[in-house]
């Protein structure tokens, strides 16, 4: 049966991170939201109980309590610098109620189709057995890009018979199970390093990690500061929109060579020089481990044979279970065949204006499909807020032929890196939203601003929905841990600080 929706009703497709916080913004602008949510509850990758969920019993966050969180809710007292899942789940629920976003949820509701008719878009949902069609004027997608594991093509990976066999990291549920045996680990991702970690402290009798390309490798914390407040900035993202390439390349890789050193320095492999290149990963002990020999490092897989897995460099070991930690593929399976031919979708690309919209799918917006390095709740809530404020009227939704000018940047990207910096893409979605801070009336807050964190309560300091806590918040968070400990810049900062000044003084 068709449901004639309230005008104002939108459609949400997950309550995750992205669909809860783009529900409370589509609320205060005075929509209606309907959240369609495939588990039995909130949380999205941190609801363990979800199918979908990649995360595994001991895991933590790789980014700050700080950057893991939204403008209106902090973490509670006592949550660890780098909070764990149980954490991250309260969090989201606390915030989902304290929105009123709980009664808006259809649990176990699972969207089957998504196809456009007429003036809107008609949700074909399925909640225990029963189905459901309803139309809505808008809907925002919010499903989350980490859900449809990639697994790499082996010569004879099927074939490989390891008592405890091969599997994708997303299956990963601690080291216990792996405890006396031999593991490969391969992916030199985040989660396969922090994975090849946990399990080397975990009483595996040996793990082996192998990668394609060696990257390199970022502790969490940086002399005692999270790595996110240290490489995440707002003048990082200045900096990189008036520098060229090579000169960002090599500011960067110093950068993280001065800090943390480069992966041969502790027995792994050479990276390439120019750090773009190479790409840059993240493990608070995995390069420690390597260092103490509890962790091999190999180049990636040739070949299976039974048991023994065969490496580039011509070396050969017998493993007992192999993790591929190979990333994650793009995957809508609800769409109609129109829209996505219209979105150009594939396993790795989505055709989008500003990853969210699009000119021929309009009432249709995008979340958190985009393939993000660092922390990822700042970036999705000014998302959501643009997406709100556009169809809410407090800020200009872009017109059809601005609409049709980035898409035809974003097509233009398809062939080359598909991942996208935190600080870039929060710059992006601020000043869409309209609520990028104009730094010229934040003196006492200009060093925080550009060189500590890009806190969501920064981006809470003007336009709309401005708060009148934002200042102090946004000075309490630069100096936690002890980052930005006073107003004054060194001669370092002072130095970008100019130069960033006399560009946008020359842009003016």
């Amino acid at each position: 049966m068709t449901i004639i929706q309230h005008p104002h009703a939108v459609a949400v497709i997950g309550a995750g991170p992205a669909g809860l916080v783009t529900a409370r913004w589509l609320s205060a602008q005075g929509f209606e939201p309907v959240l369609f949510e495939a588990a039995a509850q909130a949380g999205g990758q941190w609801n363990a109980a979800s199918p979908l969920s990649a995360t595994w019993r001991g895991m933590r966050t790789n980014t700050s309590r700080v950057m893991s969180a939204f403008s209106d809710l902090d973490h509670g007292e006592g949550t660890p610098v780098y909070p764990r899942q149980e954490d991250m789940l309260d969090y989201l629920e606390t915030y989902s109620a304290r929105s009123g976003l709980s009664e808006r949820i259809r649990w176990r509701t699972r969207v089957e189709r998504l196809e456009k008719v007429g003036g809107g878009y008609l949700v074909t949902s399925r909640q225990d057995g029963e189905l459901s069609v309803q139309r809505f004027a808008r809907v925002v997608v919010a499903t989350g890009r980490y859900i449809a594991p990639s697994l790499p093509e082996i010569p004879r990976c099927g074939g490989f018979t390891g008592v405890l066999g091969a599997s994708h990291t997303a299956r990963y549920d601690g080291g216990s199970v792996y405890r006396d045996h031999d593991v490969l680990v391969a992916g030199c991702s985040i989660s396969a390093l922090e994975i090849a970690s946990d399990l080397a402290l975990s009483g595996a009798r040996s793990v082996t990690a192998c990668y394609r390309r060696q990257r390199y490798i970022l502790p969490k914390l940086i002399a005692g500061v999270p790595t996110d407040h240290v490489m995440f900035t707002r003048a990082a993202a200045l900096a990189g929109e008036i520098l060229p390439p090579e000169a960002l390349a090599a500011g960067l890789k110093a950068k993280v060579t001065a800090v943390a050193g480069t992966p041969d320095q502790f027995g792994a492999m050479r990276p390439d020089d120019n750090i773009f290149a190479a790409g840059i990963s993240q493990a608070q002990a995995f390069l420690p481990l390597v260092a103490e020999g509890r962790i091999a490092v190999r180049p990636w897989i040739e070949r299976i044979e039974g048991r023994s897995v065969h490496f580039a460099d011509g070396s050969a070991r017998e493993f007992d279970a192999i993790l591929f930690g190979t990333g994650y593929r793009l995957s809508l399976p609800f769409l109609s065949d129109d829209i996505a031919a219209a979105l150009g979708l594939d396993q790795t690309h989505i055709d989008l204006c500003d990853h969210t919209f699009h000119p021929d799918l309009d009432g249709l917006a995008f979340v958190g499909f985009y393939d993000l390095v660092g922390p990822a709740f700042p970036v999705l809530e000014l998302q959501a807020r643009w997406i709100a404020y556009a169809w809410g009227g407090a800020v200009a939704m872009p017109v059809r032929e601005a609409l049709q000018e980035r898409l035809a940047e974003a097509r233009a990207r398809r062939n080359g890196p598909q991942t996208v910096a935190m600080h870039e893409m929060a710059l992006l979605f601020a000043r869409n939203a309209n609520v990028e801070p104009d730094r010229s009336r934040w003196p006492e807050l200009e060093r925080a601003l550009l060189f500590g964190p890009l806190s969501p309560a920064s981006f809470r300091l003007q336009g709309p929905d401005r708060l009148a806590d934002a200042p102090a918040r946004t000075c309490a968070s630069a100096e936690e841990f002890g980052a930005i400990y006073s107003p004054e810049f060194t001669q370092e900062e002072r130095a970008l600080h100019d130069l960033l000044g006399r560009t946008a003084t020359r842009a003016a």
